[in-house]
């Protein structure tokens, strides 16, 4: 059966990740996790005084980018692609509120997206590929064969997000957590560079109200019914 190339985009802790982490296993295709790519760039940043007080040294960060190497290394455990920043695994401290507040701006370089893109190319050249992130149905693979653009209520990603950082022994009040989501939502949807927008093709999903594994069901029928018509 034909492979396809599957874009997920969204909106920050609308559940991605974890979506495309089980289509990957459903369809043993490869996830690449993009919003980790930016992150990881940020935590080199932040790292390397490159961000001081949330202020970016943007000619600083573009001389530093070919020293910047940014790969996937897959997990046997988790089963899934984790993160790896000039070769050190990172993926623990990619996800800390630090740099949450960071990446979106650092997202916003042209420079930095320009890298992140062509790798991201690369990556899924050959198909069989499932990534989430702003821009990909929108500009990294605007010919993939499935796109979703992801949404779902405020107060729930919040919720999310919250639950996810206190799981992780990172404890910030809610309000820090829904205001953060809410300036990388602004960030992210109107920078001059790729913004987060939906493709005209992409099929809307909401999981405010669903399960996991609704959610999941009703994508695996989404690309049963592509294959079938593709092939």
């Amino acid at each position: 059966m034909s492979k396809i190339t599957i874009a997920i985009d969204g909106y920050s802790s609308c559940g991605k990740s974890t979506l495309a982490k089980a289509l990957a296993q459903k369809l043993h295709y490869n996830y690449i996790d993009t919003g980790a790519m930016y992150r990881a760039i940020t935590l080199f940043s932040l790292r390397n005084n490159i961000i001081v007080d949330s202020v970016i040294d943007v000619a600083k960060l573009i001389k530093a980018l070919p020293l910047i190497d940014v790969s996937f290394v897959y997990n046997t455990d988790t089963k899934s692609s984790e993160v790896l920043l000039n070769g050190e695994h990172v993926e623990k401290d990619i996800r800390k509120m630090e740099v949450a507040n960071n990446v979106s701006a650092i997202a916003s370089i042209k420079e930095v997206r320009s890298k992140m893109v062509a790798l991201q190319r690369e990556m899924g050249k050959h198909k069989g590929v499932i990534m989430d992130g702003r821009d990909i149905g929108s500009h990294v693979f605007p010919d993939a064969e499935l796109k979703l653009f992801m949404t779902a209520d405020d107060d729930v990603r919040a919720q999310r997000r919250f639950d996810e950082l206190s799981s992780k022994g990172e404890y910030h009040t809610f309000a820090d957590v829904k205001q953060n989501l809410k300036n990388r939502d602004t960030a992210d949807t109107t920078r001059e560079e790729n913004p987060l927008i939906k493709a005209d093709d992409a099929v809307i999903l909401d999981n405010t109200d669903i399960t996991k594994e609704e959610q999941l069901e009703f994508v695996i029928k989404l690309i049963n019914d592509l294959l079938l018509t593709k092939d």
